[in-house]
């Protein structure tokens, strides 16, 4: 049995302000340009506004990607374009620069911070501030075997949460959230599933490297022999993560439903990350508000789950590549509907009548 009571977050997690969110929505009527000529930006400002509790909204200054890194045993059915085992070489990349998302973050000028849960490699290979919060080596092949024990969900969980309080602590105003993983979006889709009662060969896409017809109706089968041992826990959420999750995919959940605790506003990225937000969501149904997609990553397991959530992407630019890279291309559209919101001056005031 685990001591971890999930129904506290339904009590924990507020709405953002609906009050200050009239008020933008009042400024926004005074600004100079006319409604509705800023598109999504005007909805996107205001959503900001209500998340800080400000108006007029406050500039992200403080930006963060955060990724959640871990190996999944079902890519050994072949269901990835990558060897199962590899996810430490995309997490070696990203710390040497060289994959897109570093080097969208360097340009972007945004701290990238990676979080190994379950590589499955030597953690000496890679620096302590990576692998310290490491539940396992790898998670169990999900189509005959549990990914987890529930105390190891608990403990990736109990990970994700207190990483939400070190980001709210440190002053971080907004996270872009991403996953570094082979296999990931197998499990992920075998969440997507089970909790939008659907078959496999709906949420089955073809991941960031596409791989071929063969592979897919692997993974196809995969996901569907994965989602009959899921069905019997979906009543238990974190029983459902260690059944056919992953370390990384617990502790993003706890990630997720603790930001919404903090009033800390998250960017997320592809499938993966959407199939979390789906468990936290029903874990908490107010989670959601303090989330925005990011982007359309052509996953139809990632368009399941963000329809459940009525979330809808900000970009549509086909990016498969995965690692939060998707996500971080919508930063700069929310940075700049917080500064055209705070910076566009009012109309001027009417003259008024003269009396009689």
């Amino acid at each position: 049995m685990s001591s971890l009571n999930l129904d506290d977050f339904t009590d924990l997690i507020e709405r953002p302000d609906g009050g200050v969110r009239r008020d933008a929505e009042a400024r926004r009527e005074r600004l100079i340009v006319p409604p509705g000529s800023l598109g999504r930006l005007d909805d996107l400002g205001e959503w900001l506004a209500a998340a800080q509790g400000s108006v007029p909204v406050r500039p992200v200054e403080r930006p963060r990607v955060l990724l959640f890194a871990g190996d999944h045993g079902i890519a050994e059915l072949g269901v990835s374009a990558r060897p199962a085992g590899s996810a430490e070489l995309l997490v070696r990349a990203i710390l040497e620069g060289a994959s897109p998302v570093a080097v969208l973050a360097r340009r972007l000028g945004v701290p990238v911070r990676i979080v190994d849960m379950a590589l499955d490699c030597d953690p000496e290979t890679l620096p302590e501030e990576v692998v310290r919060h490491r539940v396992r080596r790898g998670s169990g092949r999900i189509d005959i075997e549990d990914a987890l024990t529930l105390e190891e969900a608990e403990a990736a969980f109990r990970a994700g949460v207190a990483l939400a309080d070190e980001e709210a602590d440190s002053g971080t105003d907004l996270v872009v959230l991403g996953d570094v993983s082979v296999g990931g979006t197998t499990a992920a889709s075998v969440l997507v599933a089970a909790l939008c009662g659907t078959d496999a060969s709906v949420v089955t896409g073809r991941g960031g490297l596409a791989i071929d017809d063969l592979a897919w109706m692997r993974k196809c089968a995969a996901i569907r022999d994965a989602l009959r041992r899921a069905r019997p826990v979906l009543g238990d959420q974190l029983q459902l993560l260690a059944t056919v999750g992953g370390a990384d995919l617990a502790a993003m959940t706890g990630f997720l439903l603790q930001a919404a605790v903090r009033k800390l506003p998250v960017v997320l990225d592809g499938v993966v990350v959407g199939a979390c937000a789906l468990v936290a969501q029903r874990i908490a149904f107010r989670a959601p508000d303090w989330w925005l997609a990011g982007h359309n990553s052509g996953e139809p397991g990632q368009a399941k789950a963000l329809d459940r959530m009525a979330l809808e992407p900000l970009l549509e630019q086909g990016v498969t590549v995965g690692e939060g890279a998707g996500a971080l291309l919508a930063l700069p559209l929310v940075q700049a509907a917080a500064a055209l919101a705070a910076e566009l001056p009012e109309k001027p005031e009417a003259d008024e009548k003269p009396e009689e």
